[in-house]
């Protein structure tokens, strides 16, 4: 990634030292604080320096900035990001969620992307993600294609067929290096994590049919935290207003997710 895309944001994370593990009950205070799995390039990833960049990592400093507030972004694994909302570790979890009925039960989310399921394979190899029985496909660990392959897999049992062996690791960028070098027959994630990593790898892997599955990105609040779930999403009405929203997306290829409207919990 080019320095001029990691110089927004590096002030920004310079500041992590100093927020330490501070809890928002309201939209008060000089900061917001994000839960962020740096691995899911192009929305959340790091730069050369270790740094957040990704345009989920920009939008969420636009968010901030709208609320007259400073980002901080910190660093953790995808699956322990919503614990971390709940216990006020982080004010919010911003890290490509897809809102579904059952992570609703834990926290509420303000939706703000669509995205679909799509895989990818090295170069050469047959993968079709309606039969892929006895293929070994990695995938991140918490994310929601591991759902997804877990439905596709008792597909393959329920017809006695052999079952769909998932390898999964605790970042993205890892399950794709799988598919890369052969260890995984596939790899699978949302639609514009392998859209880009297929660019970063395109003389090895390539994307095998189109998205499926579409559905929202939501970012991560604790549910007694109402006053700052509504203020995230008056604040995302006023990026798509300004044409923030809309920039960032097109600065970063990945427009075709765009929303037209900010919802909490899809309503």
């Amino acid at each position: 990634m080019k320095l001029t895309r990691m110089a927004a944001v590096a002030s920004v994370v310079a500041l992590v030292a100093l927020a330490g593990c501070s809890k928002s009950s309201d939209t008060a205070g000089g900061t917001i604080t994000y839960g962020v799995d740096a691995t899911y390039a192009p929305n959340e990833f790091k730069d050369d320096n270790g740094n957040p960049i990704g345009w989920d990592v920009e939008l969420g400093t636009a968010i901030a900035e709208k609320l007259g507030k400073t980002a901080v972004f910190k660093v953790a694994t995808f699956d322990t990001i919503i614990p971390g909302v709940k216990g006020g570790k982080y004010d919010a979890g911003l890290s490509s969620f897809t809102d579904n009925a059952e992570r609703e039960k834990e926290v509420d989310f303000v939706n703000y992307y669509q995205a679909g399921i799509q895989w990818a394979t090295k170069i050469g190899n047959t993968v079709d993600p309606d039969n892929a029985c006895g293929l070994t496909i990695a995938v991140q660990n918490g994310t929601y294609e591991v759902d997804d392959l877990k439905a596709k897999s008792k597909a393959c049992t329920d017809a006695g067929k052999a079952p769909i062996q998932q390898l999964g690791f605790d970042a993205q960028d890892m399950a794709t290096q799988a598919a890369v070098t052969g260890r995984a027959d596939a790899v699978t994630a949302d639609s514009p994590i392998i859209q880009y990593a297929v660019k970063q790898n395109s003389d090895k892997i390539e994307l095998i049919g189109t998205p499926y599955d579409s559905a929202p990105y939501g970012i991560a609040v604790a549910k007694e935290n109402t006053d700052l779930s509504k203020a995230i999403q008056k604040a995302l009405q006023d990026l798509q207003a300004d044409g923030t929203y809309k920039s960032i997306l097109d600065k970063w290829g990945v427009t075709a997710g765009a929303v037209d409207s900010i919802t909490i919990n899809q309503k």
